[in-house]
């Protein structure tokens, strides 16, 4: 039997967080990044009460940066990376307890679009260093194109995981079979379209979330001038059409713009930690409701808005940068 890759509101070891260092990746804002960052590993660390928190630095002069702006109890890791995209570059953990084991997936900039040194080789250094048996998967696979419940179901896009830029030989059926194999997934949800903007070809963490074993979350357009509505209903009819899955409304932010391009700004990037959910906002109206609706959602943990319009400027919010490690 395949070991199943469990949910991200599973109790967590730890989480790996990465810290941005590049400056040219944030147009200007890379202290307002740190800034978000630092803010997020703050409140998943919850003073001690959450989890441990691995804040992934380039080098020693980022670990003093970095040491600044976060709690004493956040631990931080020098390692060499890239960009800070933990979820798409680090490794993904399935099993729990004494079974668990470290997949290494193949990374390839997203098809190729944004190579760094550091991104290929980070995820292979994480899960050694994590204790965990390694286990290398000869294909590409980002964690943010995927999302699970821990059952065995999971929700991805079209757009990204049939990719011709990502594994070009795999048919949709090659990968729900690899899937299966690697994270023990065989109740498989496609949807067509990611968030307009999103740079990593439509990652379905900006788009639909699990909230609950076969619940869930997909925003609801923000008003009229939301640039993601049609997307937004496509992925109902299809979640509707699948016929296992209750659908969960969550807010959308809305249009929202940097420099005047369309940014892929979305609540759907929140991330669930052992105490807190954190949930990324914009300074737009609908940043409360999205804070109340996952407070609702997950009433045993606190949620906890934090600001991700430095980090957002980069291309992602919190869930894009994080990687748990379940127990």
């Amino acid at each position: 039997m395949s070991l199943k890759m469990p949910a991200e509101w599973a109790p967590h070891e730890a989480v790996w967080i990465g810290f941005p260092h590049l400056a040219e990746e944030w147009a200007g804002a890379i202290d307002a990044a740190r800034a978000d960052v630092a803010a997020f590993a703050n409140a998943v660390h919850d003073g001690g009460r959450g989890e441990e928190v691995r804040l992934v630095v380039n080098d020693d002069a980022q670990a003093d940066i970095a040491a600044k702006l976060v709690d004493a109890g956040v631990r931080i890791l020098v390692q060499p990376l890239g960009d800070i995209w933990l979820r798409d570059t680090g490794p993904i953990i399935a099993g729990t307890g004494a079974a668990r084991r470290a997949r290494n997936f193949e990374f390839n900039w997203w098809g190729e679009k944004f190579v760094m040194p550091g991104d290929k080789e980070v995820g292979a250094a994480l899960a050694a260093g994590s204790g965990l048996p390694v286990d290398d998967q000869y294909w590409v696979l980002e964690g943010g194109g995927i999302d699970v419940d821990g059952t065995g179901l999971c929700v991805t896009t079209e757009e990204c995981l049939l990719n011709i830029n990502r594994n070009p030989t795999l048919t949709r059926e090659d990968i729900s079979v690899r899937l299966h194999q690697s994270l023990g997934i065989d109740r498989l949800l496609w949807l067509g379209k990611g968030l307009l903007g999103d740079h990593t070809d439509g990652h379905v963490d900006n788009l639909a979330r699990f909230v609950g074993e076969g619940r869930l979350a997909i925003p609801v357009a923000a008003d009229n001038d939301d640039p993601n509505a049609e997307i937004y209903a496509d992925a109902r009819a299809r979640t509707a059409a699948f016929g296992e899955v209750e659908i969960v409304d969550l807010p959308s932010p809305g249009r929202f713009e940097i420099d005047g391009e369309l940014a892929a700004a979305s609540y759907m990037n929140f991330y669930i930690g052992n105490s807190v959910v954190v949930v990324p906002t914009y300074g737009v109206a609908n940043d409360q409701a999205a804070i109340d609706a996952l407070a609702a959602l997950f009433p045993e943990r606190r949620a906890v808005g934090v600001s991700a319009r430095g980090i957002l400027i980069g291309g992602g919010s919190f869930h894009c940068s994080s990687q748990q490690v379940p127990i």
